[in-house]
């Protein structure tokens, strides 16, 4: 499907997109509310699926970008949209960012040392630095946070798309048709 005429992205790239943003709010969620969970194995848990699920996200990037370049569905700008490179260069950011936060978390990981799901230790880095461990952490919290905005501004400037220009922008990342068989590609906003 490299470069085929249409109107929506592929299923595919929607579902990576989409696949990413759930996946980044889950973790900036557990990350934020880890606290919350009693010392053991409940925090343990919920930690080492953070773990996981960061590496995953880091995976998912590397083939979403990938995908991007390989065989998903490439859209020109909506007419008349002057700010296509803007629009492009924040996309890389995003991207920029996401990447950025994974390789802090694996070093947070390291840094720190960590038990997974209480079968195998990752050993620390410093064990005794603790400064070392608390700015590790304050860095990919600033990072999760900012990535978090970034894609507040991005979901924003999608509905001032769709809601303002009424140029079908974010229409091209929703499903094509829903469960009751609407064609999404022709729906207009009111």
């Amino acid at each position: 499907m490299i470069n085929t005429p249409s109107t929506t992205y592929d299923t595919k790239t929607r579902a990576l997109h989409w696949g990413s943003a759930v996946l980044l709010l889950v973790l900036w969620l557990a990350g934020e509310f880890l606290d919350v969970f009693p010392k053991g194995t409940p925090r343990i848990t919920v930690r080492s699926l953070h773990i996981c699920f960061g590496l995953f996200l880091g995976i998912l990037l590397t083939y979403r970008i990938w995908w991007r370049h390989h065989g998903g569905v490439q859209l020109p700008a909506p007419e008349g949209f002057a700010y296509a490179r803007q629009a492009h260069i924040a996309h890389q950011v995003l991207y920029g960012v996401i990447a950025l936060m994974v390789v802090t978390g694996i070093a947070l990981v390291w840094i720190r040392g960590d038990n997974l799901f209480n079968l195998f230790s990752i050993p620390a880095f410093d064990p005794g630095n603790k400064e070392l461990r608390h700015n590790a952490k304050e860095v990919h919290g600033w990072i999760a946070n900012g990535l978090l905005l970034g894609a507040a501004l991005h979901a924003l400037m999608a509905l001032w798309h769709q809601l303002v220009f009424k140029d079908g922008l974010l229409l091209r990342m929703l499903p094509v048709r829903s469960p009751g068989g609407v064609d999404c590609n022709n729906m207009t906003s009111s």
